[in-house]
């Protein structure tokens, strides 16, 4: 599906450091359908693209709400947001898409900290409005960085929420909640947040039983690091439109290579997590190391490479640039 145009309708502070965005379409045309879990490509006026989780109501089809937590290391794209950004503002952005999807289930328990909330709030509405039961277990450090307070002062008629705050002593590191001790085989468990945390219940998860199926996560960076190869070997890159080859030593990637040689390739993780620089295969064998696709895309007839990481197992992998 195409990019689409949308127009910053609303801009507000939820917490102490995090924005709201909410984006309406071009010319009051209909927003494509979303789903709890989805996540956007928004590419910005610097260059830099962004994935965003997209958050509230998926029953909402007249805006699309993100919300962005400022970093104190940004590269661009959250301070941009927060510094730049004006209502009435046109952005681009893709169609939504997920690696997150909400599974059908008896039950849900939801853990998210900071800024991970954002996905599992959408989980949260969808589950109310299809009158399921979940519980919402909400970590931030202080009470003042919890993002839409008056959401979960309202509460919820199928799930409970819980606002913990580690600075209260609350903190994820004292154990997960009492819940979590007996395992529930109709139950699915959700993750989102920072890679200690998300490490940190996953394992505690296991250590109680709970089966690898069962937990889901989303997570902004890789949940563990892939080791480099000592013995990993270097390969040709062939473009399909120019037929111009470019080696790609055992110490760089794709992306690196060609962004060297001054083409255009579109970024943005640069870690595999986002799908922003997959691309078509023409010919050659793929050493898939992405995290965006599933199992059976990466086996599928039509292959795509994500240049940031994924690298050749032929001598030669021709792709369509």
């Amino acid at each position: 599906m195409a990019n689409l145009a949308v127009v910053v309708d609303r801009l507000a502070r939820q917490g102490k450091d995090n924005l709201e965005i909410s984006l309406v379409a071009q010319d009051q045309q209909t927003l494509p359908q979303w789903h709890a879990g989805d996540h956007i490509d928004l590419y910005l006026p610097n260059q830099v693209i962004r994935q965003y989780s997209l958050t509230g109501s998926p029953r909402d089809q007249d805006e699309y709400c993100i919300c962005v937590k400022k970093e104190r290391q940004s590269r661009g794209g959250s301070r941009y947001l927060h510094e730049q950004l004006r209502i009435g503002q046109t952005l681009e952005i893709s169609a939504p898409r997920s690696a997150f999807p909400l599974l059908d289930a008896e039950h849900y328990l939801l853990l998210a900290a900071g800024i991970g909330i954002t996905p599992l709030l959408a989980m949260a509405e969808e589950l109310e409005a299809q009158q399921k039961s979940f519980e919402l277990f909400y970590y931030v450090k202080h009470s003042m960085d919890v993002a839409f307070t008056k959401r979960w002062l309202k509460g919820f008629q199928y799930g409970q929420c819980h606002v913990l705050c580690s600075a209260e002593g609350q903190s994820i590191r004292k154990g997960l909640p009492d819940v979590f001790d007996t395992v529930q085989a109709g139950t699915q468990i959700y993750l989102c947040g920072p890679e200690a945390f998300m490490l940190f219940c996953q394992d505690a998860c296991l250590s109680k039983a709970w089966q690898a199926e069962q937990i889901h996560f989303e997570a902004f960076a890789p949940l563990k690091q892939k080791v480099v190869d000592e013995q990993q070997q270097g390969f040709i890159v062939r473009l399909n439109s120019t037929g111009q080859e470019f080696i790609i030593p055992p110490d760089k990637t794709i992306a690196q290579v060609l962004v060297e040689q001054q083409l255009s390739i579109p970024l943005s993780c640069e870690m595999g997590m986002c799908g922003a620089c997959l691309t078509r295969v023409c010919q050659g064998e793929v050493d898939h190391q992405d995290t965006v696709q599933t199992e059976s895309e990466k086996n599928a007839s039509e292959q795509y490479i994500a240049l940031c990481c994924s690298r050749a197992k032929s001598a030669v992998l021709e792709i369509d640039l």
